[in-house]
């Protein structure tokens, strides 16, 4: 039976279909709104509107749930790989042996970049951040390996061209950047393994692949491969509704996903703990200042818009950061702070009161922080995590009949009905500050 809910505006009743989810979720269907009303609702950062329906990843933030394609997220990142769960995310089925062999397979054919494109980098300034450079990259990639979107084979030929060549083209823009010769893919390598060799091996001093940290690593990206309706996918979904080439399309996701407070999340983290080595600040003092409400002082990596409870993706992430500091046994003074400020938070009732649990980002930050990887490149890392995400979601948008152009609404607040008025009949108005 068909549900309604009733809107009553000026005494005029309207009825608004009730949309329901495989989960139960409840949605109100505006579509016909402003026609019947001329009324628009209001929302800002869109956190009670739905875009879209999705069959990709369910997410329940009040219970702590993530799923990709229905499968828990813990089942994912405990028997899974970053390649086979890329699989999953754009196919909507995990692969067979074979399929997940051919893909494996495709991902290391795929991965040398165009010879003409190498000359971007060098060109860029010694300085320039890795996300700029990747997002600029991404987006050359239609000239050189244009895609042909009217058969499903050439389609998928260019989803895996795209996730292989982002590992060789971030590597690239990390070696670049400290004046190292490039180190180019093997095709002996898995995926993650590859993007671990062609980072920290040089002529110099020969890289060791270690299994748990390449372990690390698919977990990470597993966990970062989607997240629901977020800005940076958001922002593919948004853009790709122009009909916009899925590289350019992704590139608009990469420059989304570089602000603080979404992919930069992890590399804020790691910003505050050396804020706090720099001052000299106690664990004791940073709980207090956080607890304020009258300083600026923020613990960055806890608590999350979404989660109410503890992130499953933290879980496991603390899980995979205690065996990544037992393996490499680094001595490193920030992350000795981050283990006391997680000790702290975790048995201060106002945290735990306030659901304010450390999240992925915390984990994340010192996982990367200690298999090496430069604060600069977290950013990275996360967009090579999101890029199975966003092209499922740019597919999905493609082939769903109800998706139009993405055009919002707005509330006008400005002037009424202004006359122009010549220059020379223009009065200065004065300003007293």
């Amino acid at each position: 039976m068909e549900k309604f809910a009733k809107l009553i505006i000026d005494g005029q009743e309207i009825a608004l279909p009730v949309i329901e989810g495989s989960e139960g979720e409840m949605a109100i269907d505006i579509r016909e709104l402003r026609q019947q009303s001329g009324y628009i609702t209001f929302d800002p950062g869109y956190g009670n509107t739905g875009s879209c329906r999705s069959s990709i990843t369910y997410m329940d933030g009040e219970k702590g749930i993530l799923r990709y394609r229905g499968i828990p997220i813990e089942q994912l990142a405990e028997s899974s790989t970053f390649v086979e769960t890329a699989f999953l995310l754009i196919t909507g089925k995990l692969p067979t042996r074979e399929e997940l062999t051919r893909t494996s397979v495709s991902l290391n054919d795929f991965s040398p970049i165009h010879e003409n494109m190498k000359a971007f980098y060098q060109n860029y300034p010694p300085k320039a951040h890795p996300m700029g450079i990747l997002s600029a990259m991404i987006n050359a990639m239609r000239s050189f390996y244009p895609e042909l979107i009217d058969r499903e084979e050439e389609l998928n030929k260019t989803y895996l061209r795209i996730i292989s060549k982002i590992r060789t083209m971030a590597a690239m823009a990390y070696k670049i950047s400290i004046g190292q010769k490039v180190i180019y893919p093997r095709p002996d390598l898995c995926y993650c393994s590859n993007f671990l060799n062609m980072m920290f091996d040089s002529v110099v001093v020969r890289y060791h692949i270690d299994d748990e940290l390449v372990r690390a690593l698919n977990v990470f990206w597993i966990l970062h491969a989607d997240h629901e309706q977020n800005c940076s996918t958001t922002a593919v979904r948004v853009v790709g509704s122009g009909k916009v080439n899925i590289y350019s399309t992704i590139s608009a996701g990469i420059s989304a996903l570089w602000g603080p407070l979404h992919g930069g999340a992890n590399q804020a983290v790691i910003h505050m703990l050396e804020r706090i080595e720099r001052d000299g600040m106690s664990v004791e003092k940073c709980i207090a200042r956080a607890k304020d409400k009258d300083d600026d002082f923020r613990l960055m990596g806890f608590g999350h818009r979404v989660y109410k409870t503890y992130d499953p993706r933290a879980k496991i992430m603390k899980d995979m950061c205690d065996i990544v500091l037992k393996k490499v046994k680094v001595k490193d003074p920030l992350l000795d702070i981050a283990r006391r400020l997680e000790e702290a938070a975790l048995t201060d009732p106002y945290f735990r009161e306030k659901h304010l649990y450390p999240n992925v980002d915390f984990y994340s930050g010192i996982v990367l922080r200690a298999m090496g990887i430069p604060t600069k490149m977290f950013t990275v890392m996360f967009a090579i995590g999101r890029l199975p995400g966003w092209i499922a979601q740019w597919k999905e948008y493609w082939n769903d009949p109800e998706m139009k152009i993405s055009r919002p609404r707005q509330v006008y607040t400005g002037n009424t009905l202004n006359e122009y008025v010549p220059i020379d009949q223009r009065k200065e108005e004065v300003s007293i500050c």
